[in-house]
């Protein structure tokens, strides 16, 4: 069996990837050289960006889930560290913090535009990666999506027509090859692209451990005269930077992280004598940043950490592959269903390069600030001061859950809000803009006060044979500051709009064609 697109890489990136594959209407296969969920203990947290995709397929509920469900287990440690008598402090609501200097959403200005109205998904953020995998493994089920766990890329040939896959398992055929397959991509090897960067500075380990000697432990981050380390919010979680030029790493990142190696480095930071005694889940890491120069050669894209890989400090990894996923989806199922030409395709990485370089500075200036020498410490102090400040915790803020994201679009119009994730307008029938967007199709919003305008354009026929790819709604927004009409892509991102009393119908019919192609049965005219 030939499928139209082959995804090396079933973590949350893959399986995102061919979620929204199969909502186009193309097929699908994953392949996953592990036979379970990974079970490390990874990433987190999910920015607003990434909450906001999955709200507007429909997930937030079960997101909404498994954040009680870690929020319990955070309570617990709490509780546990105030029965035990540890150091003591009441930590203000937590932001995010950078560098390791936390933020407290007690100094966020609530009014700023880029964070408020977001509307349910705004209370949403502590979500564990394994449970996203979780979820979208069962999403990926209830789709179609043929995954195959156990089987591991080896090879591929690409003769311009078709990637013909060499695994562990034999030969797989498609179309398209995404490889997803994280940081040491095997797919991104054999199709050579480039992949240039800097070198790593550290050595960190991430763990959850049984450990004696913790009750001298700060909870939460903490600056040391040798590296930083975080203690806490769950049992047992500790993780440690130390300052060495990823020389254990340089040796065989292969290799498995021993009680031994990871005590060592807890006493080297932490300065306490902390003994562990057995590893629970354990991953070492260095602030290694590199990216990919393009996402796409031929038929081979890349998407997630096989496309860029950093620290995962301010917690972007995760979130900056799920916004690929997102993003590349609909336009090769697009391609795919000859609604759209292959180059549909370099706008992927036209739009996704950039965020990923500017995640893989934000990671680099925070290795700056924790260094353990004396110009890293003046500069971090500096630093500091700001965050204690509503300008700068908000600015901050704003940088972190990636409200800032914006994507320069082909003949943009010039209204504030082309380029930009949609907002989630309340219609009039109660309904919101991301109910609308579960199918994957994309969306035309008519205000019903502007649709009944004499002789408007957009109660005419410029949306007509786009009623496979585009939905449409005409009724009243709940917002007086909203556009008369507004075109959103799959991926959320508002493609064109207009302001009420304005009428564009070629600025409306120039978008569809660029994102959407050729209507399907009626001729689009401008006359």
């Amino acid at each position: 069996m030939s499928y139209d697109v082959v995804v090396a890489g079933g973590g949350p990136v893959g399986l995102m990837l061919a979620c929204e594959l199969r909502l186009g209407g193309a097929s699908v296969v994953v392949l996953e050289r592990l036979t379970e969920i990974d079970p490390t203990v990874k990433a987190g947290a999910l920015n607003t960006p990434s909450v906001e995709a999955l709200y507007r397929r429909g997930l937030l509920p079960a997101l909404k889930e498994v954040q009680e469900r870690a929020m319990e287990v955070v309570k617990a440690f709490m509780q546990k560290r105030a029965a035990a008598g540890g150091p003591q402090r009441t930590p203000p609501r937590f932001a995010g913090h950078f560098a390791g200097m936390m933020l407290s959403a007690d100094l966020l200005d609530e009014d700023d535009p880029d964070l408020s109205g977001r509307g349910p998904i705004a209370e949403i953020g502590l979500v564990p990666q394994q449970q996203l995998e979780q979820i979208l493994a069962e999403r990926a089920a209830k789709l179609g999506v043929e995954v195959r766990r156990g089987v591991e890329v080896t090879g591929f040939t690409d003769d311009g027509e078709q990637v013909t896959v060499t695994t562990t398992g034999g030969p797989v055929h498609g179309r398209w090859l995404v490889g997803c397959d994280g940081g040491r991509s095997m797919v991104r090897k054999l199709a050579r692209f480039e992949f240039p960067g800097t070198d790593p500075e550290i050595t960190a380990y991430q763990a959850i451990a049984e450990m004696e000697g913790t009750d001298d432990l700060g909870v939460g981050w903490q600056s040391t005269p040798t590296g930083i380390y975080s203690h806490g919010p769950v049992p047992g979680r500790i993780l440690v930077v130390r300052f060495d030029d990823g020389a254990p790493g340089k040796a065989d990142k292969t290799e498995p992280v021993t009680t031994g190696e990871l005590q060592d480095a807890v006493r080297h930071v932490t300065g306490s004598d902390v003994v562990v005694k057995a590893i629970r889940s354990v991953t070492r890491f260095t602030d290694n940043a590199r990216q990919a120069t393009t996402y796409r050669l031929g038929r081979v894209l890349l998407a997630g950490d096989a496309a860029h890989v950093h620290s995962p400090f301010g917690g972007q990894g995760l979130n900056l592959g799920l916004g690929d996923a997102v993003n590349l989806g609909w336009k090769l199922a697009a391609v795919v269903r000859g609604q759209a030409p292959e180059g549909l395709l370099d706008t992927y990485t036209r739009e996704r390069h950039p965020i990923g370089a500017w995640v893989l500075d934000w990671t680099r200036a925070q290795i700056a600030l924790m260094r353990p020498d004396a110009h890293a410490r003046a500069a971090r102090t500096v630093v500091a001061d700001l965050l204690g400040t509503v300008t700068g915790t908000t600015y901050f803020v704003k940088k972190i859950s990636g409200v800032w994201q914006r994507y320069d679009m082909p003949g943009d119009s010039g209204h504030p809000l082309v380029g930009r994730s949609a907002p989630d307008y309340e219609f009039e029938d109660g309904s919101r803009l991301a109910d609308h967007l579960h199918d994957g199709r994309g969306l035309l919003v008519r205000q019903s006060r502007q649709s009944r305008q004499s002789g408007s354009r957009l109660d005419g026929t410029a949306a007509d044979g786009y009623g496979d790819r585009v939905a449409t709604v005409t009724t009243a927004i709940r917002d007086a500051h909203a556009p008369g009409a507004l075109l959103v892509r799959p991926d959320g991102v508002v493609a064109w709009a207009e302001d009420p009393d304005a009428t564009d119908s070629e600025g409306l019919i120039k978008a569809l064609k660029t994102w959407f192609g050729t209507p399907a049965d009626v001729p689009v005219t401008l006359g």
